[in-house]
C-alpha cells in the first residue's frame, strides 16, 4: 500500500476582476520578472515560458506588443526544495484457527513491515499577473504549481503543456 509520492501534476489557480471586459484587451507587453525571480531559471526555460504564453495569448486574439499595449504581463517564479517521504506497508498474514471463525485469517498471525524512503525534489510556482495598462489595476492572476523536471527534453514538453493548462483558466476562450 503506497501512502504518498512527490510527483505533483500541475495544479492551477486563477482569479480575476469579474467587472473587467477582457475582450477589450488586444495587445499585451511583458513587464519582466518580478523581484528578479528569473535568476533561478536558465535562458532556455525562460524562453519556453515566454513563447508558451505568447502562443496561448495569440490563441485568444491577443498580440504581443511592447509599445502602448492594452495589458501588461508580469511574471514571478518561486522554486522550493522539498522532501517527500513515501511509506510502503507490507502486510504478512497467516492462516490459523480463531474462535468462532473457523479456519481463516488469524489475527495473531498478521505482521506488518513499513519501509520509508525520502526523495528530494524541486517544486516550482509560476505566477502570471495581468494588469490593465491604463489603470495599473490587476485584472487577472494565474498560478501554476508543479514538480520541476530535471531533464531539459522533458521540460521542453511539460512547460508548454502546463502553460496551456494554466491559460484554460484565463477569462477569454480561444478564438475559433
Amino acid at each position: 500500500m503506497l501512502i504518498s509520492s512527490h510527483y505533483v501534476v500541475a495544479q492551477v489557480k486563477s482569479d480575476y476582476d469579474k467587472e473587467t471586459d477582457f475582450s477589450k484587451y488586444k495587445t499585451y507587453s511583458f513587464e519582466g520578472w518580478q523581484k528578479e525571480s528569473d535568476q533561478h531559471l536558465n535562458e532556455f526555460d525562460k524562453k519556453r515560458i515566454l513563447e508558451s504564453l505568447k502562443s496561448e495569448f495569440a490563441m485568444r486574439g491577443m498580440v504581443h506588443s511592447e509599445d502602448n499595449a492594452d495589458a501588461k504581463i508580469a511574471l514571478y517564479v518561486v522554486l522550493d526544495q522539498k522532501t517527500s517521504t513515501t511509506a510502503y506497508t507490507d502486510f504478512m498474514g497467516g492462516y490459523g484457527y480463531g474462535p468462532r471463525w473457523g479456519w481463516g485469517m488469524g489475527a495473531g498471525n498478521v505482521s506488518a513491515t513499513t519501509t520509508y524512503s525520502n526523495d528530494d525534489y524541486t517544486e516550482g510556482t509560476l505566477v502570471v499577473d495581468m494588469y490593465d495598462s491604463d489603470s495599473d489595476k490587476l485584472v487577472w492572476q494565474g498560478i501554476l504549481t508543479s514538480t520541476v523536471t530535471e531533464k531539459p527534453e522533458k521540460r521542453d514538453k511539460t512547460i508548454p503543456k502546463n502553460i496551456k493548462k494554466l491559460m484554460k483558466k484565463f477569462p477569454v476562450d480561444k478564438v475559433k
